[in-house]
């Protein structure tokens, strides 16, 4: 019978802090006990419905915190997968009008002709096949939170209708001169780079202005080493109850590989996994699929050091190039500062050498000729 280990309380400890510590094996603990203890020891800082105690998460925490209160626009911003729907969900419910509708509208799943209608209404007979009269979600998140999804796929000639209601908190429904008032706070989120957007034309420069009042960009699951283990027991949890299974361990070296493995569709792909784990568990053991070997769209394999080195760079990069404390790249790796510090040395990574990558990469951008050698140091 294959050994297997479970969440137990120190070995979680070590997952959660985003080392690579091995779970110690025949020890078993229930997975509704291991998360109870994680509602009880997280609950000054966690937020009802995210799992997660990692400091790129706790950092988000904090955002929500602050601008929940208020009634001011929120830009969310984050890779596809990473939980955008839920943060927003979040905000709603740390404002004022958490009793009021939090309505959801997914505007890359709209076609863009009927975008229009499904935000502000329409009258009867406002366009073929308007036959009665409808009230838009506007009308209906009136006195809640609108979260508009996908707002990067919005068209431009919609944006401007948008960007009114923002300022002057009315809007007419298609077909009618009426104007109608409203008290909707907005919450936009995106995957793509609205900047860029705006740069190539493609996004109103002045609603992206009025979207941006309060940005918090989600960090994505590669970076959150720490919270991997406790949403694999969370989505356990919640896919073996809904199929009337008892699971209650996790062998050691699959665990080992969730935590390693880069997760480029974030927390969606891990949930997806783990509902197929969950279905092809027969016993108390998670039987955990073999995962991709090839990352998509991977065009290119780099040694470790290359890896660890790019790896390094990136959360430097995403940490403001701050090392130590509570949302330092350390805190985000999972790693003592002395350790990160000793890598960094090891590879030699410092800002001199981010700038100086940035501009060979720039002139390669623009065709210069030759060969750049990467000077990377072997293992």
């Amino acid at each position: 019978m294959e050994r297997a280990a479970v969440l137990e309380s120190g070995s979680v400890s070590s997952f959660q802090s985003g080392e690579r510590t091995r779970l110690s094996f025949g020890s078993h603990v229930d997975l509704d006990e291991r998360l109870e203890i994680f509602t009880r020891e997280a609950c000054c800082d966690s937020i009802e419905g995210i799992v997660g105690t990692s400091a790129a998460l706790r950092e988000v925490f904090d955002q929500i915190l602050t601008v929940g209160p208020t009634a001011c626009t929120v830009l969310i911003q984050g890779e596809t997968g990473t939980g955008k729907e839920l943060i927003a969900r979040a905000i709603h419910m740390q404002s004022d009008r958490r009793a009021r509708p939090f309505v959801k509208v997914n505007c890359a799943a709209i076609p863009q002709d009927l975008l229009e209608s499904e935000l502000f209404g329409h009258e009867r007979g406002a366009f073929t096949g308007a036959v009665v009269q409808r009230i838009g979600r506007f009308e209906a998140a009136d006195g809640g939170t609108l979260f508009l999804d996908e707002i990067g796929d919005m068209p431009l000639g919609l944006q401007a209708k948008l960007l009114r209601v923002l300022q002057e908190y009315e809007f007419e429904r298609l077909g009618s001169s009426r104007t109608h008032r409203v008290d909707v706070r907005v919450v936009a989120a995106t995957n793509q780079d609205l900047a860029a957007m705006v740069a190539m034309k493609k996004f109103r420069m002045d609603l992206y202005y009025r979207l941006n009042v309060f940005p918090i960009t989600l960090p994505p699951l590669r970076l959150r080493l720490g919270d991997i283990s406790l949403l694999v027991a969370h989505f356990v949890q919640t896919f073996a109850q809904r199929m009337c299974k008892q699971i209650s361990k996790i062998p050691t070296h699959a665990m080992e590989t969730l935590v390693q493995y880069p997760w480029p569709g974030n927390i969606r792909e891990l949930q997806n996994l783990i509902e197929r784990a969950v279905i092809l568990t027969r016993g108390d053991v998670l039987q955990v699929p073999e995962l991709p070997s090839v990352m998509p769209n991977q065009t290119e394999l780099g040694t470790l050091a290359e890896v660890e080195r790019d790896h390094i760079l990136k959360v430097l990069e995403y940490s403001n190039w701050v090392v130590g404390g509570r949302a330092g790249a350390a805190a985000r790796l999972g790693v003592k500062r002395t350790t990160l510090l000793a890598k960094m040395k090891r590879r030699g990574v410092s800002r001199d050498m981010a700038r100086s990558r940035f501009h060979c990469d720039e002139r390669v951008s623009f065709g210069c000729q030759g060969r750049l050698s990467r000077g990377f140091e072997k293992l």
